[in-house]
């Protein structure tokens, strides 16, 4: 019980110092300074929370499009401690959460209307825009949150955007595992659950290891759009079966 609470102590004010960090240091470091920090920041959290992070495989460098499977509020952390450079797809409504919309900000968010299926078609001009710049793009395709050991049906609408731009598409795995190796619950962030229950979940588990499993890039030049969704459905539950 004590030890949980001083993790979430340490959690918050970690959260509060990025907060800072955003508003103070930013506006005048360049672009690699501020992804250094974003990977600190991010790995930081992780262990202030009591989660190792392991990572499997490599990021291929440049422009790609980045496909997670969908887990928890920690899968942007996790990812962008290793891939700090990566510009996430998020629902709008995060841009209303206090403090929170600052650091999503701070990584160059892309923000998507999900109740407005138009949206969509905005938000993949944009993340085309981004992929022809170099930038790297990640999204969930799932749509929201799922359980962990099975994926959810993939959505393939803005898959669209890799390859209209012929961007290889690059598929990481989430796992949270406890100290046996068995998939957590304490992650899971489903249905009615608050940010406040799943904070404490995770302060109070025990030997929390987020695994990020980073396989091979897949080419995506005049793919179609779902036939290159199920593809990378099938790599990542192979993945997540292993």
């Amino acid at each position: 019980m004590v030890g949980a609470v001083w993790r979430l102590a340490r959690a918050v004010w970690h959260g509060l110092h990025g907060v800072a960090i955003v508003l103070l240091r930013f506006p005048s470091l360049p672009l690699a300074a501020r992804r250094a920090r974003i990977a600190w920041w991010s790995a930081k959290m992780l262990r202030m929370l009591g989660l190792q992070l392991q990572v499997s495989g490599t990021f291929k460098p440049g422009a790609k499009l980045i496909v997670a499977n969908h887990v928890s509020w920690l899968d942007i952390m996790a990812i962008h401690a290793v891939c700090p450079e990566a510009r996430f797809v998020s629902k709008a409504d995060v841009q209303t959460w206090p403090l929170v919309n600052r650091l999503v900000d701070s990584a160059q968010t892309l923000y998507i209307q999900r109740e407005n299926r138009r949206d969509a078609l905005r938000v993949v001009h944009q993340m085309a825009d981004a992929l022809k710049a170099g930038d790297t793009v990640a999204v969930f395709p799932e749509g929201t949150t799922g359980p962990g050991p099975e994926l959810l049906p993939f959505h393939a609408n803005l898959l669209q955007a890799a390859i209209a731009t012929g961007t290889p598409v690059q598929p990481v795995v989430l796992r949270f595992a406890d100290r046996h190796g068995r998939f957590s619950t304490a992650a899971q962030y489903l249905g009615d659950t608050t940010l406040t229950q799943s904070l404490w979940r995770l302060a109070a588990g025990q030997g929390l290891v987020v695994h990020v499993t980073v396989l091979a890039a897949q080419g995506s030049e005049h793919a179609d759009r779902r036939a290159l969704s199920e593809h990378l459905r099938q790599l990542m539950a192979d993945a997540l079966a292993a």
